[in-house]
């Protein structure tokens, strides 16, 4: 599951993923940060499911950060789009497939590094809002 983790200025300097980490024994891969004196975001994959999901979700919010599940990844508009493939070589991750009749995003491999926005010639690609 893709979560996105904000942050408040209080706890910019305390280590709450390595904290989580220790404490559930679950490694969280960061995707995204954006971290300022202020405040944070960070987009991580949490690579658990059912109870052990449910106990880093707990770890995080008990540390004192907001914690939101993010929905789909990438969006596909299916009118816009030709299926021309120029959006399937750049992804690092092969989180795209392509066939004669459609392109398919798998939300599980998709890192949200934006390559297949920036390389589909039509803007048929676009992040999803977060959160």
């Amino acid at each position: 599951m893709k979560v996105k983790i904000l942050y408040g200025h209080e706890r910019i300097k305390k280590p709450v993923l390595s904290t989580v980490i220790l404490e559930t024994g679950v490694p969280l891969n960061i995707l995204e940060a954006s971290i300022t004196p202020s405040r944070g975001e960070i987009i991580v994959d949490i690579p658990a499911s059912g109870e052990q999901l449910e106990k880093v979700l707990e770890a995080l919010r008990r540390e004192g950060v907001e914690v939101s599940e993010l929905g789909p990844t990438v969006e596909v508009d299916r009118e816009r789009c030709i299926l021309c493939g120029a959006c399937v070589s750049p992804c690092p991750t092969g989180a795209i497939t392509l066939t004669m009749e459609e392109l398919k995003i798998d939300d599980q491999l998709c890192i949200r590094c934006r390559a297949c926005v920036a390389a589909c010639p039509l803007k048929a690609l676009k992040i999803t809002s977060e959160g």
